[in-house]
Formats: C-alpha cells, sequence, structure tokens
C-alpha cells in the first residue's frame, strides 16, 4: 500500500530531461491510467495527443516558454479537453455504455435526457472549463502513473494554449488544448531542482476533518 506514496515521495516536476527514451509499455500503461481516470457522467470530455515527433516538439518549444523539457523529453502528452458539450458527444458515450454493458436501463436514459436537456444549452466556454477540469482528473492519473513507472514526468501549464492548438490543429477536431505533460528521465547534472528537498504543507494546514 505503501509503494505509490513511495513513488509520488521521489517523484518531482524535473526541469532538465536527458533525451532518453520511455520504453512503449510504459507508456501504455501511463495512458491506460489516464484513460481509467473517473469523469463527471463517464463522458471523458477529452483526447490525449502522444507527440514523439521531434519536429513538431520543436515547433511546440517556443510557445512553451522555451521549457527544454518539451524538446528533451520522450513522449510529450497533450491534453485537449472538448471545446463544448454537443448531443452527438453525449449519445455516443451513452450508446457506447450501452453496447459494453449489453443492456438499456430507464433510469439511465432518463440521465441521458437530463444531460441533453442540460449541457447543449449552456455557453461553450463554460463547457469547456468543465471538460478541461475532467481532463486534469485523467492528467493527474497519468504523474501518478508515470511515478510508479519510475518515469519523470512534468506539469506544464506555462504555453500558449491557442498557438498549440494551431500546431496540432485542435479546433478542427473541436478540441482545445489545457495542459501538457513530458514524459522522460531527469538529467541530474542539468536540473537545479532534483536534489531539493520536496516541500509541502502538512498534512494539518491542508485537511480539515468535520
Amino acid at each position: 500500500m505503501e509503494a505509490l506514496l513511495d513513488r509520488l515521495n521521489w517523484r518531482y516536476a524535473a526541469k532538465a530531461m536527458n533525451g532518453e527514451k520511455v520504453a512503449q509499455e510504459k507508456v501504455d500503461r501511463i495512458l491506460d491510467a489516464a484513460i481509467l481516470a473517473p469523469t463527471s457522467s463517464g463522458l471523458q470530455p477529452f483526447e490525449i495527443f502522444v507527440v514523439t515527433n521531434q519536429e513538431v516538439k520543436e515547433q511546440i518549444r517556443p510557445i512553451a516558454w522555451n521549457q527544454s523539457m518539451i524538446t528533451d523529453c520522450s513522449h510529450l502528452l497533450v491534453f485537449a479537453a472538448w471545446d463544448t458539450y454537443t448531443a452527438e458527444r453525449i449519445n455516443t458515450m451513452f450508446d457506447l455504455t450501452n453496447e459494453k454493458r449489453g443492456f438499456t436501463n430507464e433510469g439511465w436514459e432518463n440521465y441521458r435526457q437530463m444531460l441533453l436537456s442540460t449541457y447543449p444549452q449552456k455557453d461553450e466556454e463554460e463547457n469547456f472549463q468543465h471538460a478541461a477540469r475532467q481532463a486534469y482528473i485523467a492528467f493527474s492519473m497519468a504523474i501518478a502513473q508515470a511515478a510508479f513507472e519510475e518515469v519523470d514526468a512534468t506539469p506544464i501549464e506555462g504555453f500558449d494554449p491557442s498557438e498549440l492548438d494551431k500546431i496540432l490543429n485542435l479546433r478542427e477536431k473541436g478540441l482545445r488544448s489545457c495542459v501538457v505533460l513530458p514524459l522522460g528521465y531527469r538529467d541530474a547534472p542539468k536540473d537545479w531542482l532534483v536534489n531539493l528537498v520536496k516541500v509541502r504543507k502538512s498534512k494539518e494546514d491542508l485537511v480539515t476533518v468535520i
């Protein structure tokens, strides 16, 4: 039970990576963890783009504060949320659920109709922000699994989303980038953060039991 906590204590946001490739089976498990993340109504309103093409990473680096991890990582995960909720997107996930489970349920179908009468009528920006929060849940699961795999993963919000959307043609897909996650291995000699003590607030400061 302590294994995950040990790995989370091991991990940090690596500020330099050495370019070493991460084994594909590790990347696959990290992606699987993200796919297994819980999301509101089970809609999974996001997609994950895995960038390994070095030329594309070179295009992204200048619009990401020139952070070296963008180009020196093995795999760059881009989490892109739905730009809004539509009836088609909602129905696709409900139909998939019915197909996988092999039956329909009246309560589940009533819930579908409730979502259809709610989300598509909302403001697109409000819907995107909600979808982005779901993407962040998957993003966190990917970070945890990466730590379990002893793969460094550096959360990055420091980039220009509109420019990244252009590079990956996300808007044409009905998506907007919200956060990126380089996967790789730390370059300790070049990383000023590697040997510093991990600092977190105490449980007493963060947790209130009512």
